[in-house]
């Protein structure tokens, strides 16, 4: 009874602790770095490094299949063939991009084309790719991307084919050749803002003939010059009643 009496004093004063208490303790910082290994050892190891043998392949596996080396058909030399004539014989060649036109469309450009000599040639872009690089038109492959046409004509009719250009806002012009140089599209609406051969013709053969002229002109001056003053000088000298001096 007494002990009981005793525990329930002691429990219930305030602040009491028990005897023993469970303490937490943390781990210890750590003091020591891990130095780095030094570059001979690194060598070292690299060198000594295990390297497994490759695992061969069991017996009956097959073999890989070998790539096998494409070759040309006839319709693609053929192809080839026309491509480069096409780059021989015409002056201006024109790389255009077509967004998604239609057959009535084409066939409209097609005619407007044509009433200035300028046709529509459509080569695959695998032909093009294989016969640019090894050509001196080597600059023009990244424009065969997608769906591209070409318009080609055996004279340099640039004015012409963007006045068709300007109603078939389908067709995109991305770049050309014009007379074995190569043009950006920047660079061919230059080109037709030019004047052309027979008015350049013309302006030089103008120039060409006031030059000489001017330089016949020129070297006459002098003399006529001398020739007046002598003629007044005579005039001059003459007696005042000479029927020439009258006259």
């Amino acid at each position: 009874m007494a002990a009981t009496l005793c525990s329930r004093i002691f429990l219930t004063k305030t602040g009491w602790l028990p005897l023993a208490q469970s303490v937490r303790h943390g781990s210890k910082a750590v003091t020591r770095h891990r130095k780095p290994v030094h570059f001979l050892k690194q060598k070292l190891l690299a060198i000594t490094e295990y390297d497994p043998p490759k695992q061969a392949f069991p017996h009956g596996a097959l073999a890989p299949p070998t790539k096998k080396a494409k070759q040309e058909s006839g319709l693609e030399r053929l192809l080839k063939k026309e491509v480069e004539t096409t780059f021989r014989e015409c002056k201006m060649l024109a790389v255009v991009q077509n967004n998604a036109s239609n057959s009535e469309d084409m066939l409209l450009l097609r005619h407007r084309l044509f009433k200035h000599d300028i046709s529509i040639k459509r080569f695959p872009n695998e032909i093009m790719r294989s016969f640019l690089p090894n050509s001196r038109y080597k600059n023009l492959l990244p424009l065969f991307i997608g769906q591209t046409i070409m318009f080609v004509s055996k004279e340099p009719k640039v004015k012409e084919m963007l006045r068709v250009l300007r109603s078939s806002p389908q067709m995109i012009l991305l770049g050309g050749c014009i007379e074995n140089t190569l043009l950006s599209q920047q660079g061919i609406l230059n080109y037709s803002k030019l004047p052309s051969i027979s008015t350049v013709h013309g302006e030089l053969v103008g120039g060409l003939t006031l030059m000489t002229s001017q330089t016949v002109s020129m070297l006459q001056r002098h003399p006529a010059h001398l020739s007046a003053l002598l003629q007044q000088y005579i005039k001059q000298m003459q007696p005042a009643d000479t029927p020439e001096s009258t006259m």
